[in-house]
């Protein structure tokens, strides 16, 4: 690793590749062999100082929350802050966005000056190179360390020297030794000790930073066997550190990120799953959950209790299902207990779906269909049990409606088996349908085209694939914010195509980093919330578009109006919902809430106008929740007296 080879390593729960975290050419090569050409890579550090995190605060913002996690037994890997985003934060002075009362019986803002001093936004640009590349890595920049006596010396702060970042303090001046290509586009790295005994003797020798990302196919479950690791990875590695005790079931890493204050799961696996808890009623029978296609994941119930398994991955491929099936199988001879009835997602193409229909005609059992966002409020149901009516926010990419749209911005009001659709996002059409989820320019030109509006920047020609789109011909109409997200993305320039799933939403989040404050000139940009013929509240984006395609504002400034902007448009449709319903708790579920500048903006202020607000703790709420969603959705068919 010294050389900049990668190298394979037998773990607890499966192989990492580790190289050098310092060496531009080791992480080169790794993200063009493996191909994993811009998605974060996590870093794990040698145990230094008192409390073993001298080495990660050398290089990280590391807070109490994610200090705690991060020195917990579990041992998972915590995103933590660069030091070069905190250190670049300066406030934009954003006009103010208060509005006037929608109506009588709500009143969205206090005109009490509360606004002043919140968070503000701005970005470093991205080389051009960056949007829309399909390079492995053209932007990165090198920082390897040729010379050690100059890494040590605390006079070296020449500007264009990438080995140096100044502080602001003259006094906590720090020596920044990773790559910027380990989180390209990102204001954090995911950051993690040591956990076995192996990795102690390689990081205490070794004495830097290694990355530590796990040995699998993109997407897909990592993998256990050294057989398998010479068969799809003898191409990117340079050698294998092996041992002779099995893995028996693949576990990724845990992954967490701190949000509201507390340590929140993106992923489980590792030391954290599978996650047993006790449900808010019994079951009659018991039942297998099969989760989504995406960030998958099982539960099995029985009785009053739920467990949900480790991270599988996507299911796109032969291996996932596999290993799908083994943790299916693994956890119903582990607890004795054999399913009688199946849950899935209502999706009809989804590869658990189809999972679940043979599988259930086989056996014979009933199968029941749990549409996804019902699942995702369900999930945090099941965490926060009560009798009571409550609002939840189910963000997110897309998932199957009721109705056939793919939806992804709703607003439910109710309980598990009784969730009525009472707010929504005003509807578009896709593209190419589901090619939008990894080219957000997609999505961009769709906002464009419903508005009557060329883009001149888009970067394909697009004269049949408008036609098409006018035809409604491959473009499925949605509802889903994340989709919003991408076109944002996109349209300010920051993500035209993306490489891993989200890539575009959070590449915007890293632009808009920082805090804001208002002044009291007009709104920037002002997204009204009206009812629809059905009784629905929508949130119409329109105005975003015209904002997001002017030339005044860096991406940086307009991926901060269009945060702020969109926070406060939930905020306004949660006030039209209360002025006719009467409910005080607002739950934030799906994969849009693991925005934190999103999330504790919005929370900041739902609790300003007197809400309530609850977020997932236990379970992500992501798609790796739907399993324990559908387990809640389904209680209420086969729950016992």
């Amino acid at each position: 690793m010294r050389k900049g080879d990668v190298i394979a390593v037998k773990g607890i729960g499966g192989y990492h590749l580790f190289c050098d975290a310092r060496s531009d050419a080791a992480i080169r090569r790794l993200r063009a062999r493996k191909p994993r050409p811009h998605k974060p890579l996590a870093v794990l550090f040698p145990m230094t100082g008192a409390d073993g995190l001298d080495a990660v605060r050398s290089e990280l913002d590391l807070g109490s929350v994610e200090a705690a996690r991060l020195l917990s037994p579990e041992r998972p890997i915590v995103l933590a802050t660069k030091i070069q985003t905190r250190r670049s934060r300066n406030q934009i002075l954003l006009p103010s966005m208060a509005l006037e009362p929608i109506n009588p019986r709500a009143n969205p803002w206090r005109n009490d000056g509360s606004d002043s001093n919140k968070r503000a936004d701005k970005k470093t640009p991205l080389p051009s190179s960056r949007r829309g590349s399909r390079d492995p890595a053209p932007w990165m920049v090198k920082t390897s360390v040729k010379n050690k006596k100059s890494m040590d010396s605390s006079t070296d702060t020449a500007p264009n020297n990438p080995q140096w970042i100044s502080s602001a303090p003259e006094a906590d001046r720090r020596t920044l030794v990773l790559c910027a290509a380990l989180a390209p586009g990102l204001g954090e790295i995911g950051v993690m000790l040591p956990y076995s005994s192996l990795h102690h003797l390689l990081l205490d020798d070794y004495g830097a930073p290694l990355v530590a990302t796990s040995a699998n196919r993109g997407g897909e479950p990592v993998l256990t066997d050294l057989e398998s690791v010479r068969a799809f990875l003898g191409d990117v590695v340079q050698g294998i550190l092996d041992h002779n005790r099995p893995i028996v079931r693949p576990a990724d890493d845990s992954v967490f990120r701190r949000i509201l204050g507390k340590a929140r799961p993106i992923r489980l696996g590792r030391g954290i799953a599978p996650v047993e808890m006790e449900l808010p009623f019994s079951l009659k029978q018991p039942l297998l959950a099969v989760g989504g296609q995406m960030k998958n994941t099982v539960a099995l119930a029985f009785r009053d209790r739920v467990v949900v398994s480790p991270h599988i991955g996507d299911m796109d491929s032969l291996r996932s299902l596999r290993v799908f099936e083994q943790v299916a199988a693994d956890l119903q001879a582990l607890y004795g207990v054999e399913a009688e009835v199946i849950a899935r997602d209502a999706h009809p193409g989804y590869t658990t779906s189809h999972w679940a229909s043979r599988w259930g005609s086989e056996k014979q059992l009933p199968i029941l269909k749990i549409y996804h966002h019902y699942a995702h409020a369900g999930a945090l149901f099941g965490e926060y049990p009560h009798a009571h009516p409550r609002l939840v926010f189910t963000w997110d990419g897309v998932g199957y409606g009721p109705d056939g749209v793919l939806w992804g911005g709703e607003a439910l009001l109710g309980k598990p088996g009784a969730w009525r659709r009472i707010g929504s996002l005003r509807p578009f059409h896709l593209p190419g349908g589901e090619r939008a989820g990894r080219e957000p320019w997609r999505s961009a030109a769709a906002l464009c085209w419903a508005m009557g509006r060329n883009w001149s920047d888009c970067p394909e020609k697009t004269g049949l694939l408008r036609a098409a789109w006018e035809r409604r011909i491959n473009a499925p109409q949605t509802t889903a914010i994340g989709r919003l997200f991408d076109a944002a993305a996109a349209l300010t320039g920051i993500c035209l195509e993306a490489s891993y799933e989200g890539q575009g939403p959070m590449e915007l989040e890293g632009a808009a980093h920082g805090d804001i404050r208002f002044d009291i000139s007009p709104p920037v940009c002002l997204l009204p919330v009206d009812k629809d013929e059905r009784g629905c509240w929508r949130i119409d984006w329109a105005s975003l578009v015209p904002f997001l395609l002017q030339d005044e504002g860096d991406a940086g400034y307009k991926a901060a109006v269009f945060r702020e902007t969109v926070a406060r448009a939930l905020v306004t449709q949660a006030l039209c919902i209360r002025s006719e319903h009467d409910f005080h708790e607002v739950g934030l579920a799906g994969g849009v809430f693991q925005n934190r500048l999103l999330t504790e903006r919005a929370a900041e202020l739902l609790i300003e106008n007197g809400f309530r607000v609850i977020l997932p703790e236990k379970i992500p709420s992501n798609d790796g929740g739907l399993s324990f969603g559908q387990v809640i959705e389904s209680g209420v068919a086969v729950k016992g007296p």
